[in-house]
């Protein structure tokens, strides 16, 4: 049996905020899409860090690919973890100076200017696959809007081929009609390439864009209600 992707049982990690981030239990299937709503940018960033294995949790656990992540031996054993995963955040540092290519040739190589044929090549499908129109390619980034940079974002998380998109607030600053799109775009090429995708988030609009899956996080418990589980008046079904 092909073990879950993540797995979150039990968990609470104190954070100084005004309670400990706690998640009461969680299992993303291998390619299940899941969108989490209810985190601001402080527990978001801890979520992320919990899950991969950044930090591990004052109580509970986290299982990647069926192992817990309190027995990454060693800072090369975290590195293969991270590996596995493509962050999307707005906390992923772009080169403003830089062109969209060179950006994204970044995680392939340092020799950018300009970056060699097949580097290029490579850089050039992850931009057509996150639907970057091929006259913004050649703009340095800091001439392009809120939505092509987080394209950019998308695009360089995809470009090790991860086993795992996962989101932090990956939709702040766009407009609604933006927001739609960028989700669907996210949420189409994690189906197209087969991998899990979990979307940590504020935005309700981005949560049902970005995943089939999608739960309202309470804070006080660690609860994670399946929004398709109620009915009118928000009364659970079944």
């Amino acid at each position: 049996m092909t073990p879950a992707v993540l797995e979150i049982t039990g968990v609470s990690k104190d954070f100084r905020g005004l309670r400990p981030l706690r998640i009461q239990q969680l299992t993303v299937a291998p390619a299940e899409q899941v969108a989490i709503v209810g985190f601001d940018q402080p527990s978001a960033e801890v979520f992320v860090n919990l899950v991969t294995g950044a930090t591990l949790p004052d109580a509970g656990t986290v299982s990647l690919f069926g192992r817990s992540t309190a027995a990454i031996a060693d800072s090369d054993d975290w590195l293969a973890v991270v590996d596995r995963f493509g962050i999307v955040s707005a906390r992923a540092v772009l080169l403003d100076q830089l062109d969209v290519i060179q950006n994204l040739a970044m995680p392939f190589t340092l020799e950018i200017e300009p970056p060699a044929g097949d580097i290029r090549e490579r850089a050039t499908r992850l931009a057509a696959e996150v639907g970057l129109v091929e006259r913004a390619w050649a703009r340095p980034v800091r001439e392009l809007d809120v939505a092509s940079r987080a394209r950019i974002r998308l695009a360089r998380a995809l470009a090790l081929d991860p086993g795992v998109l996962l989101l932090e607030h990956a939709s702040a600053g766009l407009e609604r009609e933006a927001t739609t799109a960028f989700g669907a775009a996210v949420r189409a090429i994690a189906a197209d390439r087969g991998i899990a995708l979990v979307a940590v988030t504020a935005d309700e609009t981005f949560a049902s864009a970005v995943a089939a899956r999608v739960l309202t996080w309470e804070p006080a418990t660690g609860r994670l209600t399946d929004r398709r589980r109620r009915g009118w008046f928000g009364r659970r079904l079944g």
